[in-house]
Order: C-alpha cells, then structure tokens, then sequence
C-alpha cells in the first residue's frame, strides 16, 4: 500500500467517509445508504462479537459490489479494579452497578476474521496495531486506517506502516481516540481539528481524512481545503432512518444542549449532550476503560428504557444540532452538492496581494 495515495481515496465519487459509531447507530443499513450514495462506508465492530461482526459484513457485501471498512477498537492494558473503588462506591450508592470487567473486544479473533474475510479497509480506534497485524491485513488486500489525535500519534502510524490518517479533532463526537487516555489531572487540551490538520500537513506525508464536527458542505470543503483527502462525519448521521440511534437519544439531538467532554460512564474520555450523570460525575471519574464502561452498562441501558435522558451517554460532536431526520444517501447527495458550491465560492474570492 501507498503513504502517499489510496485505491479507496482515489476513487470515491464523493469526499465522504461514515464515522463508525459502535454501541447501536453502525447498522449495515447505514453503512449501505452511504456506500451506495458514493462516500466510504464503515460497519462498527466495537462491542459485537465475531460472530455478529461476520454477520454484519455479509449482509453489508450482499448488498453492495462498493468497498466499504470495519473498525476495530485497540485494546489498552487492564486497569487495577483497586484504583476504580472510590468511583464504584459512589456510583454504587445511587445506582445498581454490573462488574467492573476488562476484555480486549475479541481482538484477536476479530483480526483473524478480517484476514480470513477481507474488506476494502480495516480502520482502528484507541490505538495503532502493529506493524506485523498491519502486514497481515495488507497481505488480504486490505487498506489500514488509523485514528489520530495529535502528530505524535500519526508518526507512530505512519511508521507501523498504515495508509491513511483519520485525523480527529476534539470537536468529535463520542469517544476521543487517543492512543492512550491520560490520567484525570492531565490539563492536556485536545488539538482542534483545524489546528490538527496544520500540524499534521507539516509533519507526516500520509493521507489525511478529517473527522470532528463537520456538518456541512462547507465544513467538507474547509477540511479539503486545509489538506485532508475526505471528511469522516458521524453525529449528522445519528437521526438518518437507516441508524440505529435510540429514541432516547435521538431526541436528544434536537435540544441545543451544549456538549461536553467526560468519562463518567465509561472510564475513557468522550463528548456527549451534557446531563445530570454527567455534571455530577465528570470530575471524580477515573481513566478506567472499559471496566467503567461495564459497570455503568445496566444502569444506561434501564435509563433508555425509561426514556432518561439524564443518565445515559448521548454521545454528540459540538454540531449535532445539525443533524437531521432525512435519509442518508439523500443526505450524501445534499453534502456532496453543497461543497462543491462551497469550494467554487472560495475559490472565486480574490484574494488581494499585500
């Protein structure tokens, strides 16, 4: 595979590529409607077993003869049950909690499936795989695509052999996809995706696709303009019929709630609506993923049934309000169309020497 160009990049109709969105909006059906109106589909295998991920990518491929991905999430290291006890018992004290377990997301069986089943691109949350897993899924033909949050990040990338950069911004929705969650009391500011996207032009020849807060025609063309190949959008897709968005959360989409950063429900930093859960926990919430993830699972999933708005993750990027209910090949369509028009006015400003 090339650092410098992709078969994928190189030959979609539109500059558009589906965020993988685990935890219920993935479906096949979205994945379909956004492949077939010309961007880049993406099934979510994080939190499936094997068995539904193969499911998944044959009822995708069945119905389609267009490349589409998988994304893998990277597993970290264990986190001691012992550093979590003091934000277990405060949970504990308002809510009936699971077990604070750890898996690596059937990792390996997961990579075997996609050696054994190849897809057009296999991209990667939480981490960079090695440079051996990276040969292997290059050897079944397919591209690797790695999430990135800073120019450190992207070097080990780029030197472990992937080909394309997801360059994600904080303004992102859902969880950041940083190599490694730093602790609580780390001050570090997530880089902005325009800031993220300078940097990176400067300092790794990779391609890049864009991913964090991008909503609209223009959003796409600022992105392409600052040197990205394609944008990556998730949270406008969030309300397309095709998703698999809870109603809960999906209401919640149209409030002009603002969004913020936490790992009150799953030990590892993301952005969602704030709520209650939320504004009551953030600060005393440890790096613990996905052992905190477990724990709180019972209790988000009995707030979804109960129409509880305040206890669930209503995972957002700062635009949701964006999003709408329209189908999701005729939202592509919108985007695509819309910037094009916002490149072609930008490009018909003069700019004036100095």
């Amino acid at each position: 595979m090339s650092q410098t160009g992709t078969v994928i990049l190189d030959h979609l109709d539109v500059p558009i590529a589906l965020a993988p969105m685990a935890g219920g909006p993935s479906t096949p059906e979205l994945t379909l409607a956004v492949t077939e109106a010309g961007g880049f589909g993406q099934l979510a295998a994080g939190y499936l077993s094997v068995a539904d991920t193969a499911a998944r990518i044959a009822t995708t491929r069945a119905a389609t003869t267009k490349p589409f991905g998988v994304n893998l999430f990277v597993p970290g290291p264990p986190t001691p049950v012992a550093d979590l006890a003091d934000y277990l018992a405060e949970l504990g004290a308002e809510h009936d909690l699971g077990e604070a377990r750890f898996d690596d997301d059937d990792w390996e069986a997961k990579l075997d499936l996609l050696v054994s089943d190849p897809v057009a691109a296999v991209s990667f949350t939480f981490g960079c795989p090695s440079a051996a897993e990276i040969a292997r899924l290059h050897t079944a033909g397919s591209e690797v695509w790695v999430t990135i949050t800073s120019p450190a990040e992207a070097r080990i990338a780029v030197d472990s052999g992937a080909d394309v950069l997801i360059a994600q911004g904080a303004e992102a929705g859902g969880h950041r996809a940083t190599f490694v969650d730093r602790t609580a009391d780390d001050q570090t500011d997530p880089l902005s995706l325009l800031a993220l996207l300078q940097l990176l032009t400067t300092t790794v020849d990779a391609p890049l696709v864009a991913t964090g807060g991008i909503a609209t025609g223009a959003g796409i063309a600022a992105t392409l303009a600052a040197g990205a190949a394609a944008a990556q959008l998730g949270t406008v897709f969030l309300r397309c019929p095709e998703a698999g968005t809870h109603s809960v959360h999906r209401s919640a989409l149209t409030t002009d709630t603002p969004t913020m950063l936490t790992r009150a429900f799953t030990g590892r930093r993301a952005r969602g609506l704030r709520n209650r859960f939320t504004l009551e926990h953030s600060a005393t919430a440890p790096t613990g993923y996905p052992e905190i993830h477990y724990a709180t699972a019972a209790l988000r999933a009995a707030a979804r049934s109960a129409g509880n708005f305040d206890e669930v993750n209503l995972w957002a990027g700062q635009t949701h309000t964006l999003a709408t209910d329209r189908p999701a090949g005729e939202l592509v369509r919108i985007l695509a169309s819309d910037t094009k028009t916002a490149l072609e006015k930008a490009l018909s400003r003069r700019i004036q020497s100095c």
